[in-house]
């Protein structure tokens, strides 16, 4: 088939490079000319562990193409992708100028019939409000259909190749079955296609981050009341993942949820239930039970040090909202350096590939926060670590080294990757979350 992808982010890169691999054609739109003729030279905007693989094969074999003309991708095309951003705007609900005008340009480029298929995170009801969007621009016939996306950063080429599920959002047999054709090399082991009404299949991209986020809450306010009472969050976690009712999976306490999506979700949701007049008590609960999780390890320090920290400074062990990305939207680090840094501290941090990132993020905070570039130099007279990501290089340190490195051999586990009785036998003091 001839794909259109329009917009390069996280969704949309992974999209085309994935559809492309599969033997398809396709066009990536994107209105950034400098990021088109990066992306033609093969290199990747995006920390996605095999994306730049699967981009540089397929440019070369003349399957995956980048332009910022919309018209010849359309042209050229019979599936359109909406896949640009929609950020939450202060009220919680999507921004959706950028789809809005993605969506007047295709409908101006249509040379015939397309199929706009609906993959950025919208609210309820997008399907029709793109096709009235359409409709004043174009005279050729089209469909649009929902066709939500549930990858994970730092995986998402794999949950794109292996889907768990493909949820398709349509009301026409026509669509439905063009939809299921292009995704069929993807779900061979038997991985299901579900057809859905539209307004279902939008319902159920939030449905499940909101769910998902409000596990991770529900144990992050859980590992708090173990730390009051002596429990260990760990062995209750383990206690709980036993039962096949709950699972194993977002079950870990830590320093809160990030990213481009679950909060985004979280709070798109909420302000949709307002707007009919629906009360979202628990996903709120879960918004608010995170905000307060990112900053409580700075509890955990000022216990340690005291509320002045003018005199310390303090290592950071990652600063991307999780491994394996580079995406510091949301991040906890964030939080947590600012809550510090308010205290007087100076901070010395290392992450594997967002560092970059996060000085562009961070930039304006002033002195006081210095980038390293190992692990190790980041620990040089520093009076604590703060483990804050859980980067596989972080999980098996040199100990020795880092109490040699230290001022003081003090460690705060913001994942719980370390073993307590472990570290407390080598002579550190050690605090993770709930333990």
């Amino acid at each position: 088939m001839k794909i259109a992808v329009i917009g390069t982010g996280y969704v949309g890169l992974v999209a085309g490079a994935c559809f492309a691999d599969t033997g398809n054609t396709v066009y990536c739109v994107d209105n950034d000319p400098a990021k088109i003729e990066a992306l033609k030279r093969g290199e990747i905007p995006i920390y996605e562990p095999g994306l730049e693989t699967l981009v540089k094969r397929s440019t070369a074999e003349k399957r995956l193409f980048f332009t910022t003309s919309t018209e010849e991708a359309v042209t050229a095309s019979e599936i359109i992708f909406m896949a640009v951003g929609t950020p939450p705007l202060p009220n919680g609900e999507p921004d959706l100028r950028f789809l809005k005008a993605a969506s007047e340009q295709v409908a101006r480029a249509m040379t015939g019939y397309r199929l706009i298929i609906n993959k950025s995170t919208v609210p309820i009801g997008s399907h029709q409000v793109v096709a009235e969007w359409m409709k004043p621009f174009t005279k050729y016939p089209f469909d649009v259909a929902s066709n939500p996306e549930f990858l994970k950063e730092g995986t998402a080429v794999d949950d794109f190749l292996k889907p768990d599920r493909v949820v398709i959002g349509t009301d026409s047999d026509k669509v439905f079955e063009m939809m299921s054709d292009l995704y069929a090399p993807f779900v061979r082991q038997g991985n299901p296609i579900l057809r859905m009404d539209p307004v279902s299949a939008e319902m159920t991209k939030y449905a499940c981050n909101s769910f998902l986020a409000t596990r991770i809450s529900f144990m992050n306010e859980l590992s708090q009341l173990c730390e009051k009472v002596g429990g260990d969050i760990e062995l209750v976690r383990k206690g709980m993942t036993t039962d096949v009712r709950i699972g194993k999976h977002f079950l870990y306490a830590g320093v809160g949820y990030g990213g481009s999506c679950f909060p985004k979700d979280v709070q798109a949701l909420m302000a949709t239930a307002e707007r009919y007049q629906v009360p979202m008590e628990i996903v709120s609960a879960a918004e608010s039970a995170n905000a307060r999780q990112k900053k409580h390890m700075v509890s955990h320090v000022t216990a340690h040090f005291g509320k002045d920290l003018t005199a310390r400074t303090f290592a950071i062990w990652g600063l991307a909202f999780k491994p394996n990305t580079d995406d510091m939207r949301e991040a906890p680090a964030v939080t947590i350096i600012d809550e510090l840094h308010g205290l007087g501290a100076r901070i010395q941090t290392f992450d594997p590939v967002a560092s970059e990132n996060a000085r562009k993020i961070m930039g304006t905070r002033g002195e006081g926060i210095r980038y390293c570039a190992s692990a190790y130099e980041a620990l040089e007279n520093a009076d604590a670590l703060l483990v804050v990501t859980e980067w596989n290089e972080f999980r098996n340190p040199d100990f020795g080294r880092i109490k040699s490195l230290l001022r003081q051999p003090v460690i705060f586990d913001g994942r719980n990757i370390y073993d307590p009785a472990k570290l407390r036998e080598m002579g550190f003091t050690y605090r993770g979350i709930g333990r």
